[in-house]
């Protein structure tokens, strides 16, 4: 008798994730929220939180241990996928030419909630961090957990409403550039400090990365003719060259010390801009990974996720981390943008806007749980606050902004017209 094909339960686990996750990322898009939190969600309801509890046989069925793995690795893959394109379309000359506002209220946003989740990781150190992990960088990576704002579901919520191309959306997006490039600089170090084990490694870690980055900026001329002569020739030659590029500086990032995640960024940052085969390719990439595979990754969060098992006082701490991650976050935003001479409800709408956590937050939490900084326990912490969070900003928004003509959707434009200023370019016009 041949033994069982190790292939069959993935061939079922997979596309009933997948399945799954589309079907909750729309129901949940009906509410006015982003699909990643019905993808979560998702992950939560097929996970021991709750059919692991309900009927595990069947749990156990159709997620077998043996396959946890597979989706995962392939969660994974869409997420450097992913975390490539964001890099990618990160627009650099927004944060060269940002004022002094943005960077105001971008510095409010991260140094606050750094401050306030570091005083509370150091009270949780000795109850809620991993055994051997130092106090270092356990305190460094729960406050930077803390600092996230979700750059890619923030522009998803100001698309959605129409409000991307507005002052508020154009600012808030670019305080949300501007704080997550601080946030994954202080990630590596995190990283790098729990990875190594020594502040001198962690150093040495610091500075591979940053010869790493440079050498792909120095190199993004060459990069420039190599993808433009293969573009000629054919956009396929396009697309294997940008996968091998970013699962490759990925993997030299992990063999430094640092996350593969940053690799894939760094490499997103560094393609040249303005080519069509490259943005074909990347049209591409997004395609197929963001929609059909990277679903898997936010699943795997929800996998991991034991509600059930939280224990009984450990729920106080839940409330710490939820009430420390709003003040902080939504305190240090709205109160830099009060400095900068806004009203109190446009400075509470940015406030809001940058607790928006989301995906960056849970691919933060996700690294974290794989080099083993936050325990299981934690990690389900953390994640039942960026859910919490980033569910809430859009029924803010819907009270914040009505009847507010700043906060208004951009007016549709006519070819050739020109609509002149309306009330929403500027914070200050219609007080």
């Amino acid at each position: 008798m041949l033994p069982p094909d190790p292939l069959l339960p993935v061939l079922l686990a997979v596309p009933a994730v997948m399945l799954a996750c589309h079907v909750g990322g729309r129901a949940i898009r009906r509410i006015g929220q982003p699909p990643v939190i019905g993808e979560i969600l998702v992950g939560i309801l097929l996970g021991p939180s709750l059919l692991g509890w309900l009927a595990p046989d069947l749990q156990h069925h159709l997620l077998p241990p043996a396959v946890l793995p597979v989706v995962s690795a392939l969660g994974s893959l869409a997420l450097l996928t992913f975390l490539f394109l964001i890099g990618a379309e990160l627009d650099l000359h927004t944060l060269r030419n940002a004022r002094h506002a943005v960077v105001t209220v971008s510095l409010g946003s991260i140094l606050l909630p750094l401050a306030l989740g570091a005083a509370l990781a150091l009270t949780m150190y000795p109850t809620l961090a991993p055994n051997g992990v130092g106090r270092a960088p356990f305190v460094l990576f729960v406050a930077v957990a803390l600092s996230i704002t979700a750059f890619p579901v923030l522009a998803r919520v100001l698309a959605d409403r129409n409000l991307e191309t507005t002052y508020l959306g154009a600012f808030v997006m670019a305080c949300a550039a501007i704080n997550d490039a601080i946030a994954w600089c202080l990630l590596t170090a995190a990283i790098a400090l729990s990875t190594t084990g020594s502040p001198l490694s962690a150093l040495a870690a610091a500075a591979l990365t940053a010869a790493l980055a440079t050498a792909l900026v120095l190199l993004r001329p060459a990069m420039r003719k190599l993808l433009a002569s293969a573009g000629r020739s054919s956009d396929e030659f396009v697309l294997v060259i940008l996968c091998a590029g970013l699962f490759l500086t990925a993997y030299t990032t992990d063999q430094i010390g640092v996350h593969p995640a940053l690799g894939a960024f760094l490499f997103g940052v560094a393609i040249p801009r303005g080519l069509a085969p490259v943005e074909r390719s990347a049209a591409r990439i997004r395609a197929v990974f963001v929609p059909v595979l990277l679903p898997l990754y936010f699943a795997d969060i929800g996998l991991r996720t034991d509600i059930a098992n939280l224990p009984a006082g450990q729920w106080g701490w839940a409330m710490a981390v939820l009430a420390v991650a709003v003040v902080g976050k939504w305190g240090g935003a709205a109160g830099a943008a009060r400095l900068t001479g806004v009203d109190w409800r446009w400075a509470a709408t940015i406030g809001t806007l940058m607790n928006c956590r989301g995906v960056t937050e849970l691919v933060v939490l996700g690294i974290g749980l794989q080099i083993g900084v936050i325990t299981p326990h934690l990690f389900t912490i953390l994640v039942l606050m960026a859910v919490v969070t980033t569910a809430a900003t859009a029924p803010l928004l819907n009270r914040l902004g009505a009847a507010d003509p700043r906060m208004s959707p951009a007016p549709r434009r006519r070819e050739g017209s020109d609509p002149g200023p309306s009330a929403s370019d500027n914070p200050k016009a219609a007080r």
